[in-house]
């Protein structure tokens, strides 16, 4: 039986700065990847969730950031965000439940999960909003003219498991943290590791080889970003 070929894996979280950040300059400057890449989200698990994990050998690497190191990153992204020409409002989170919102990404149609994906990225990034409230989530996905009932995706057994399951794979693919680049044995951590994937998945593109690239691809520091996550071109490799 011949094998599928591989395609580069990204991770992405709805709660990262980091994650929206990396993931808008590769929509601006190269959507082909997004296109050709499978996109898994990643978030903290509510403690159910965790257990179903663990019962399947899994576990979650990430570990929860000091109030030291949360500082850093708000003023970090401040100065991240505005050298982009990006508008950002920095969201406050009271006991977030991270499986409403990514459940919901999970539960949508391929062809919807890009406009899910906007619409929760400019509540909660253009307008500091909750996303983690079914209620307003609801709201957002109507308003949007998307299915209000993915708010609720994260009460359904069936989606919660797969849930389960891209939480086990991101075990598996050894996710530490976000945003998290995986090209055949190739990985890449961070945002500041774009330009290294980029280059990985050119290799990829040229010899069908994951192959560690010698020299980062360069990100401009753009300044003026592309109005949706789903501008994807056709193809990608070819």
């Amino acid at each position: 039986m011949t094998r599928p070929p591989a395609t580069p894996r990204i991770y992405f979280s709805l709660r990262s700065p980091f994650s929206w950040i990396s993931l808008r300059l590769i929509e601006a400057t190269r959507p082909e990847v997004l296109a050709t890449s499978t996109l898994l989200p990643y978030w903290d698990p509510a403690p159910e969730t965790l257990e179903a994990l663990r019962a399947r050998r899994g576990d979650y690497h990430y570990t929860q950031m000091s109030r030291a190191k949360h500082l850093y990153i708000l003023q970090d992204t401040k100065r991240l965000t505005r050298r982009l020409g990006l508008t950002m409002v920095w969201p406050v989170d009271r006991s977030p439940r991270w499986e409403i919102p990514h459940l919901a990404w999970l539960a949508a149609s391929p062809e919807n999960r890009p406009a899910v994906y906007r619409t929760l990225m400019e509540a909660r990034w253009g307008r500091g909003e909750d996303i983690c409230d079914e209620d307003h989530v609801a709201g957002l996905f109507a308003a949007a003219g998307l299915d209000a009932r993915l708010a609720q995706a994260h009460k359904d057994p069936d989606t919660s498991a797969q849930g389960v399951e891209v939480l086990l794979r991101a075990y598996t693919d050894d996710v530490f943290g976000i945003p998290y680049f995986k090209a055949g044995s190739q990985r890449f951590w961070g945002m500041e590791r774009v330009g290294w994937f980029l280059a990985c998945y050119d290799n990829w593109c040229e010899t069908g080889k994951f192959s560690q690239p010698d020299e980062p691809v360069a990100v401009p520091a753009i300044d003026t970003l592309t109005e949706s996550f789903d501008a994807d071109t056709p193809g990608g490799c070819g």
